[in-house]
């Protein structure tokens, strides 16, 4: 049974309406991908949900139809929500309760199918040995998910990757010659870095833990080691930023080995989380060497090293570590002024990024002893959220900072938390 809300409906109906026989639609598909051929009995596949089209065909869809690419995305996820849906009634109860638990870990009234998404790929990982099209767009889709949010809600982002996810899950099932296949692995540690990285921001610590697993996994298989550095430094941002400063640290220890002493953005990272974590453990003198090193990676970073992108380390990052980095230490004259470089290089747009750096602001001078500036611009800050951005990382940093005042000057911030 098809979806009634489909990619098969869509496209039957409105070629129906149209007056056109699935020949002429499939000039017109022709004619959309610039007179390349193509097969009239893939569209009756496709009406008949046999197979779904792959993220490569929804231009040439929404140009031969006349429709918007994201009606073609919305009704092929819908097809594809429906697949799951009814293969899971014939799956067994244990079945069932295992792939429950996972959705109900990322929130699946708000986000169906990322969990599923990723113990596909997980599994898919295994496969070994052609290439297509396919391929390339993912390798496409890795370096546009990884601008950044960009205005969006990390529940957004979540969603506009998921058709890109399932594709993924497909694509590692087939066969490919061995450099594709590494490729393709090292695309794939990017992606699910990606999701793990929302996760964390979201405050789903066991899913996001689950990505970053698979992330090493796949990036151990592509053999690059800078790219395995890169998603155990962010991995180490999970403990730190959610209470295990130790275990952040060891995360961290296992980064650097990773990435050695070349100037990349994935070591400086390392050398970044490294000296939030022993910051936080009260190894100043650790977390101090640590600075040291991401001062100097990070002066030595160009191109894409330095990009403003996930897997860049661009100057602006570098603030915004130093001002955690900063802020733990106890050093506030160091942190208010890189606070004040962080913010100027934060793009009005970073909700999140600039939330943080006013939390950040608000915990140096309650360390200075101004506790009531401190809660109230803490407050402040929560206050102006959108709901969106009220919980995981924003929520745990103003949390712990309501703990570090004393009860007398928290009140405020603990009633804009309980809103």
């Amino acid at each position: 049974m098809m979806s009634p809300d489909g990619i098969g409906v869509l496209l039957r109906s409105t070629r129906e309406r149209a007056g056109r026989t699935r020949q002429e639609q499939a000039l017109l598909i022709e004619d959309a991908q610039d007179g390349r051929w193509f097969d009239p009995d893939n569209l009756k596949r496709w009406e008949n949900e046999k197979r779904l089209p792959t993220p490569v065909w929804h231009h040439a869809i929404a140009r031969a139809y006349g429709l918007t690419v994201g009606e073609v995305r919305r009704a092929v996820a819908a097809s594809r929500q429906h697949r799951r849906t009814k293969g899971k009634e014939d799956q067994d109860v244990d079945r069932r309760q295992f792939i429950g638990a996972a959705a109900a870990a990322v929130g699946a009234g708000a986000l169906p199918g990322i969990a599923h998404a990723r113990q596909g790929i997980d599994s898919a990982l295994a496969a070994t040995g052609t290439s297509d099209g396919d391929v390339a767009y993912l390798h496409a889709a890795l370096e546009r998910h990884n601008g950044g949010y960009r205005g969006r809600s990390p529940v957004d982002l979540l969603t506009d990757m998921q058709t890109d996810l399932d594709l993924l899950h497909e694509v590692l099932a087939r066969p490919h010659p061995v450099q594709v296949r590494a490729d393709l692995a090292r695309t794939t540690a990017g992606l699910a870095g990606i999701v793990a990285i929302i996760q964390h921001d979201r405050g789903d610590q066991p899913d996001a833990a689950r990505w970053f697993s698979t992330a090493e996994k796949a990036a151990r298989e592509s053999g690059d080691r800078r790219m395995t550095a890169w998603v155990l430094a962010r991995h180490a941002m999970v403990p730190l930023n959610y209470g295990a400063p130790r275990a952040a640290a060891l995360l961290a220890a296992k980064a650097r080995r990773e990435a050695g002493t070349a100037p990349t953005a994935a070591a400086a990272l390392a050398a970044a989380v490294t000296a939030r974590s022993l910051a936080a453990i009260g190894d100043k003198a650790g977390a101090a060497r640590a600075v040291a090193d991401m001062r100097t990676l990070a002066e030595r970073l160009n191109g894409p090293e330095s990009a403003d992108t996930w897997s860049g380390y661009p100057a602006q990052k570098h603030a915004v570590h130093l001002s955690q980095a900063y802020t733990l230490l106890g050093d506030t004259t160091a942190a208010y002024d890189t606070q004040e470089t962080a913010q100027a290089l934060t793009s009005p747009t970073s909700v999140m990024t600039r939330a943080l750096l006013r939390m950040d602001t608000a915990a140096c001078l309650g360390r200075d002893g101004d506790y009531r500036t401190a809660t109230d611009m803490a407050a402040a800050t929560f206050d102006g959220l959108p709901h969106s951005y009220r919980t995981g990382l924003i929520r745990s940093r103003a949390e712990e900072l309501s703990q570090q005042l004393p009860a007398r000057h928290r009140a405020r911030l603990t009633d804009a938390l309980h809103e």
